[in-house]
This record gives C-alpha cells, sequence and structure tokens, in this order.
C-alpha cells in the first residue's frame, strides 16, 4: 500500500487483492471489497465513484488485520461478524452456523403455506428449530406480518444472537426465543415447524472444506452417525406439535431426500414437495400428516 499520507481506495484493494491472491483465496477482489467496504462505509458501487477517496492510518491498520484474517483461511462473512439473508441483516457469533443461499430456498417454499394459513384465520405459528441466527424463522415473519415465531435451540450462544437479530431487523415484538433440546421445552401448537437441521455425518464432518470445519460450529454440522438423526427427533414428534394441517419444512443434505422421506412416512407424514437448491440439488422436503 502507499503511505499513509496518500492512501486511498484503489491502493488499499489493489494491495488487499494481491495479499489474497498469493494466499490462494479463490474470489480475491470480492474478498477484499467486501472487507475494505465494511471499515470506510463504502457500498460496491463505491468503488467505481469515489476510487480516491483517503483511508486513514487507523482504517489501514483495520483493513491489514482483516485481510490478514481472511488470508489465514476465515471466512468473510465471520470476519464482518454479520451476513446478508432473505433481505435481512444477520449478526453471526461462535454458536451461530452462517446461514448459506441454499437455505432460502427452504424460506420461499413455505412462504405459501404460511400466507394461506393466515388468509385462513388471520395470524399463524412459526417453530424454527435450531434456530441459530434466527435466519428461517426472522425471514418468514418478515414476509409475513401477522405471523409470530418462535426460535428454539441448545445454544445460549445462539439464543442470545436470534434475539439480537430479531430487534436489529424489527421483529423482537414477534419473536420469541426458548432454549430446548428440540421440542423438550416447546409448548402449544404451530402452524409451520421448520428446521435446518444438523444432517452431515459424523465421519465425513472432518473432511469438510477448512472454512466451514474450523469456522462453523460443529452442534450445527454433525447429525450423528448416518446425518439423520435429528429427522428421526424431528419426525417423532412433530406430530403433536402442530395444528390440524400443519406443515413440517426441512433443510436436507444433497442425497438425502428419500431416507429422510421415509423416516417421516414411518411417523404418518405424506411428502408435499421436494425442492432443489440453487446448485440443482435435493434440499428442501415438506411434510403434511
Amino acid at each position: 500500500m502507499s503511505t499513509a499520507a496518500e492512501a486511498n481506495v484503489a491502493s488499499a484493494l489493489a494491495a488487499a487483492r494481491k495479499s489474497l491472491q498469493a494466499a490462494g483465496i479463490a474470489d480475491p477482489l470480492l474478498d477484499a471489497r467486501l472487507l475494505i467496504a465494511e471499515v470506510v462505509g463504502f457500498s460496491l458501487t463505491d468503488f467505481v465513484m469515489k476510487p480516491d477517496r483517503a483511508v486513514t492510518p487507523e482504517e489501514s491498520a483495520r483493513i491489514a488485520a482483516m485481510i490478514e484474517r481472511r488470508a489465514n483461511g476465515e471466512p468473510v462473512h465471520r470476519i464482518l461478524g454479520h451476513r446478508e439473508f432473505h433481505g435481512l441483516d444477520l449478526l453471526l457469533s461462535k454458536e451461530t452456523l452462517e446461514p448459506r443461499p441454499d437455505t432460502e430456498v427452504l424460506v420461499d417454499t413455505l412462504l405459501p403455506a404460511l400466507k394461506k394459513a393466515v388468509s385462513a384465520k388471520g395470524s399463524a405459528r412459526i417453530l424454527d428449530m435450531g434456530t441459530g441466527t434466527g435466519a428461517i424463522v426472522l425471514a418468514l415473519l418478515k414476509e409475513c406480518p401477522e405471523a409470530t415465531g418462535i426460535g428454539s435451540d441448545i445454544s445460549a450462544d445462539a439464543l442470545e444472537t436470534a434475539v439480537r437479530n430479531a430487534a436489529r431487523n424489527d421483529l423482537g415484538g414477534r419473536f420469541e426465543a426458548i432454549r430446548s433440546d428440540w421440542f423438550e421445552k416447546i409448548f402449544g401448537r404451530f402452524d409451520i415447524i421448520v428446521s435446518n437441521p444438523p444432517y452431515i455425518r459424523t465421519d465425513i464432518v472432518a473432511t469438510l472444506d477448512q472454512e466451514v470445519r474450523n469456522h462453523d460450529p460443529m452442534a450445527a454440522l454433525d447429525g450423528g452417525q448416518d446425518g439423520l438423526a435429528p429427522y428421526r427427533l424431528i419426525a417423532a414428534d412433530a406430530g403433536r406439535f402442530l395444528v390440524e394441517n400443519g406443515i413440517v419444512g426441512v433443510e436436507i443434505g444433497f442425497d438425502q431426500r428419500l431416507d429422510v422421506s421415509a423416516i417421516f412416512a414411518s411417523h404418518g407424514f405424506s411428502l408435499l414437495d421436494a425442492v432443489k437448491d440453487y446448485g440443482g440439488k435435493d434440499r428442501v422436503l415438506t411434510f403434511r400428516r
């Protein structure tokens, strides 16, 4: 980078991109832009419009620290501490999974059923199990102002983050966080029960990309010996907590559609829909009992 006296966004970006490229980062320019934008308050278009904007020594130091973390393999959004999901800006924390675009497919799949429930009776209740950042339930609440939702999780850290995310997105009045091991502390009935549970086989976890393995919480990844343990727990109990014609929606691993469908069928559920993600892989299943 040029000296602090003459440093500007363009020179900072060039230096950051070069560092990330040397570290083997897949998309060094985009990552450099995202990190610098956070420090200097830029949108991505500002890089084109205001490349000569001066960078202070303090900003340069913050940018350098962030670029070093990225070069060492820490994911961009972990460094930023937040991530966009379905139009929401969500804080991340140590025990929350970073919400991925494929999970937006789960939200979009459930929205019509949620809106149908609201149109039939004026309101609807959602239970998001293993809520993490609160991404799924908060995205549904944003799209459906008549709905209320509970986010449950076994992690106190995750629930604290979900509550902060609800407040941050003006959804706090319709969201409640409950610390529960699956259905253990849950009461009442729901129109939608939704979950993006841990679904990776224990023996596969160690082979995951290091950015996932080293930075996403293990409890949000490991689905047991066959990756199906959470689906068994959800399918066994969900019927007691659903209203009549209520729906269960789950995210799955790309090769789990038949196994998960069979688990739910064994508890009296019928498959309503199987939806693929943006990469064309099976990702979302919905069931009715």
